[in-house]
């Protein structure tokens, strides 16, 4: 069963209790910005992304943003000309983040499975900490037309894809890791962040209450409520994971040969 790179933390087994998801457990709370400090515009992308942590993206106006960093709205367009350079700006700081993890690395020292889970891991520490941001990812336009979220940094990709070629990967398959790799997280994080307060159009999963006699045809379904609800989120990540570093070992394997 695949572990999670620096930690303990391992998906469950049959029959324990729930184990603690270190993903979780790494993701550390921002103060904001103090009005002392003077405007720049790292400090309104990381104030921006503090209020949309809080309010979502739909509350996120200029003016809004001002009032939290106590100046007028005009003082923001020196720094960012509109709302949708802030918001590149937002998706710049969420992936910049993964240099700031220490359980990321940069080339794959330990062998290219070891280097996918722990940028798998970095990543979703990304989407936990930031769930209503983490959509705009998605959504935002990319650095190049052909780049593919969550990897939307061209330093980032050219780190994977040469991570990759060193450990002896060709060229194509390479490509093919990052589409395969990039799909896997895009689908696993967009569907936790939802139950995270995350806002992702389609897949946007907001719990209501059941209706009244909502349920009275659907005996089974009322029954296994309490297990359809358990949060599964970081066994079914650990194993799509390991499913899919299993299936790239095997066509690496089979072109090898």
């Amino acid at each position: 069963m695949t572990t999670t790179p620096g930690s303990d933390a391992a998906a469950p087994v049959a029959g324990g209790g729930p184990v603690p998801d270190a993903d979780v457990l790494a993701v550390q709370g921002r103060e904001m910005p103090s009005a002392r400090i003077p405007l720049s515009r790292e400090r309104i992308l990381g104030a921006a992304l503090d209020f949309i942590d809080a309010e979502g993206v739909s509350a996120l106006t200029m003016r809004k943003l001002g009032a939290v960093l106590s100046v007028e709205a005009m003082s923001l367009y020196r720094y960012v000309p509109g709302r949708e350079d802030l918001l590149d700006g937002v998706v710049d700081t969420l992936v910049a983040q993964l240099d700031l993890d220490e359980d990321v690395l940069s080339t794959p020292e330990h062998g290219w499975q070891d280097f996918l889970q722990r940028m798998a891991h970095g990543v979703r520490r990304v989407a936990i900490a930031h769930p209503k941001a983490f959509p705009l990812i998605a959504s935002t336009p990319p650095e190049a037309p052909w780049l593919r979220p969550p990897l939307r940094s061209i330093r980032w990709v050219e780190k994977f894809l040469s991570g990759l070629l060193a450990e002896g990967f060709s060229d194509e398959q390479a490509v093919a890791v990052y589409r395969a790799f990039t799909s896997f997280l895009l689908g696993n994080l967009l569907l936790e962040v939802s139950h995270r307060g995350g806002a992702v159009g389609p897949l946007d999963l907001v719990e209501e209450e059941v209706p009244e006699h909502g349920l009275r045809d659907a005996p089974v379904v009322e029954r296994l409520g309490p297990l359809l609800s358990q949060d599964e989120s970081l066994r079914e990540f650990e194993e799509s994971l390991e499913a899919l570093i299993d299936r790239i070992t095997q066509q690496v394997s089979s072109s090898g040969s």
